[in-house]
């Protein structure tokens, strides 16, 4: 097999995980959602707005320490600042839909806003998979194999042993 399935081995598995952190977070959002809009009067766009952001912060963890927790961890500041930027403008994608479904077409039974939260975080989902990978989580530099195989192989050697200093005679 040749470099490009490799690569496309990494792409499927970098999608699998992705789609798990993401699957989880979407059961997040939705139960969040629809028990926020259970047990309070604030309107549909707030309860969702709430329940995003709840997911967000779940979906953080997950992706920095399952999905991409091979990628460079260097730039925490960074990472995390790129990270909540994406987000919020996932959060605006995601409830905008459901924004102009509920108060452009006055789709607002709880069915029909579930549906639409859920369309809504489809939209976002393809968004923040792109920039997440592209900008957030990003890949660490290529190794050449031969330098990979070099650093394996020194991994094997037994190092020499270290023998104190001799003293000068006096």
């Amino acid at each position: 097999m040749g470099r490009g399935s490799a690569g496309l081995r990494r792409l499927v598995r970098e999608v699998a995980r992705f789609g798990a952190v993401g699957g989880a977070g979407l059961l997040v959002n939705l139960l969040v959602f629809n028990l926020v809009r259970h047990v309070t009067d604030l309107q549909v766009v707030r309860a969702s707005v709430i329940a995003t952001v709840v997911a967000i912060a779940f979906n953080y963890v997950g992706f920095r320490y399952f999905a991409y927790r091979d990628r460079d961890k260097s730039g925490r500041t960074r990472e995390l600042t790129l990270f909540l930027l994406f987000s919020a403008v996932g959060l605006v994608i995601e409830n905008g839909v459901l924004y102009a479904a509920t108060y452009g077409f006055g789709w607002d039974s709880p069915l029909q806003s579930n549906v639409f939260k859920f369309l809504g975080i489809g939209v976002a989902t393809l968004f923040r998979f792109w920039s997440y990978r592209s900008w957030v989580f990003r890949a660490l530099p290529a190794r050449e194999p031969v330098e990979a195989l070099a650093d394996a192989e020194s991994f094997l050697e037994t190092p020499e042993p270290v023998r104190p200093p001799q003293r000068a005679r006096v």
